[in-house]
């Protein structure tokens, strides 16, 4: 059995290792920008380790440096990390045998990249919760943790050496896509980006970014629309053979 666990590590490791570089270069931008708000430094770590959501952050700092309302900075990051939502409702089924204690623990370490890499791995598993799935699943969310808190405490340690004029936000938005970029690997997945991508273009003065949660929802129903398309477009083949 700890034989299996390592090797579903192992795999779930090798699954988001692609994406670390960029998610290496976000934790960098997203430290910078907690120390340039106004953060001091002890500050930006207990950010970093207890929030741990990159997007919430970055969206709560400028409204932090603004003097915004604290009631008005949680709503803000809760909007944007909404989308958590939807994936703990696909993953449900996965972990739901497993203590309440342990699925926060899985939901505060999970990220964007593991979702990505796991359903399509197992969403068609025809048992669900086994012990190579809560591994892999384990090997994509702590290396992922590892990598955005050492690079996060990195650009908390620049913070104080990084001018301004750098414009690092950009930064954020091309490692983003990087990390993410490899991972489109079929049409219904093109498709549900390119649904995401508009709506995010034509929703982007929204108040409280509720445009990013306008594109997360789009994306995810038209991603399964066109996979069910895919599957019937392939279905009536399999039965005429």
């Amino acid at each position: 059995m700890r034989a299996q666990r390592r090797a579903a590590m192992r795999d779930g490791f090798n699954a988001v290792r692609s994406g670390l570089i960029a998610l290496g270069i976000w934790g960098v931008v997203t430290g910078v920008a907690m120390v340039k708000a106004g953060l001091s430094e002890p500050q930006a770590i207990a950010m970093s380790l207890l929030v741990y959501a990159g997007s919430a952050q970055l969206t709560a700092l400028p409204l932090m440096a603004a003097g915004a309302p604290l009631w008005l900075i949680f709503a803000a990051g809760i909007i944007v990390n909404l989308r958590f939502l939807i994936f703990g409702a696909a993953l449900h089924p996965f972990f739901r045998d497993l203590s309440w204690r342990k699925r926060l623990f899985l939901g505060y370490l999970s990220v964007d990249v593991s979702f990505i890499v796991f359903m399509p791995r197992f969403a068609d598993a025809l048992k669900k919760g086994t012990l190579e799935q809560h591994w892999f699943f384990i090997g994509t969310i702590l290396s992922s943790w590892i990598v955005w808190q050492t690079t996060s405490m990195l650009g908390i340690a620049l913070g104080t050496i990084v001018p301004v004029s750098w414009s690092l936000e950009f930064g954020a938005v091309l490692a983003l896509m990087a990390m993410m970029l490899p991972y489109i690997t079929s049409r219904p997945i093109l498709i549900s980006v390119a649904a995401s991508a508009l709506t995010a273009w034509l929703t982007q003065l929204w108040p409280l970014r509720l445009g990013l949660l306008a594109a997360v929802i789009v994306g995810v129903i038209v991603g399964m629309w066109a996979e069910r398309l895919t599957q019937a477009k392939r279905t009536p083949l399999k039965a005429k053979d």
